[in-house]
């Protein structure tokens, strides 16, 4: 078994329930417009979202592209023009609310805290992410956070890893190993970067992308049979 001493862990939807924070947000900020929120203007919100994070991790667009111009794209396709970045403040007030655990985290990551050393690496709003770490009571728990905002680069970029390693004490990439989500973000970026990857696929997803990690784990807590 491979001895690692640094645990990279992305956010949403591997720490924190990213969709269920997303949704309650969703369904407020409609609310607050007075607006019905079906569920196909949801699915193709997050078609729409899930497009332009796909874009901004292929450095196409930058974030403030991304959170300031999804709710406008979305409207026009229903015949409508609105101020996407005001919908977006008011998305975000709600989101940043949105601290809900996946089950086992704040377990796991309790348990490594004096084995390893612990970091977030997300792709995000800072003050969003800061404020729900915060909440959700794991912030204080990891060394430091690396908010792709602050960085200048985002996952997958090897800039991005690269500022990261810089700013970790003794750092070694074959001790090293990241756990996220998102093939395209966390465990594509860990390969360009030379890590050792594990998937977290709660839903036991098919893979066809040719991205291959090193692990893959379906809860949490089967984390402890790859680390010891």
């Amino acid at each position: 078994m491979k001895k690692y001493r640094t645990l990279l862990f992305d956010v949403d939807d591997t720490l924190l329930d990213f969709t269920a924070a997303e949704n309650e947000a969703l369904r407020l900020l409609f609310e607050e417009q007075n607006i019905p929120l079906t569920t196909e203007m949801e699915a193709d919100y997050k078609k729409i979202n899930q497009r332009l994070w796909k874009s901004f991790e292929e450095g196409k667009i930058d974030r403030d592209e991304v959170v300031n111009t999804r709710f406008s794209i979305l409207f026009m396709e229903y015949g409508q023009v609105v101020d996407g970045a005001s919908l977006e403040k008011s998305y975000r007030s709600y989101l940043e609310e949105g601290h809900q655990l996946v089950n086992g985290a704040f377990e796991l990551i309790s348990d490594l805290q004096n084995q390893y050393d612990l970091y977030i690496v997300t792709n995000g709003v800072s003050k969003t992410q800061d404020k729900r770490l915060r909440a959700s009571g794991l912030h204080p728990i990891f060394k430091d956070i690396f908010v792709s905002e602050d960085t200048g680069f985002q996952k997958p970029m090897k800039e991005y890893f690269d500022f990261v390693f810089a700013r970790i004490p003794h750092f070694s990439v074959e001790q090293t190993l990241i756990i996220g989500d998102s093939l395209s973000s966390d465990i594509k970026g860990g390969q360009l970067a030379g890590l050792d990857t594990c998937w977290f696929n709660p839903q036991m997803m098919p893979n066809d992308t040719g991205i291959v990690p090193t692990y893959q784990i379906q809860k949490l807590d089967e984390l402890y049979r790859i680390i010891g």
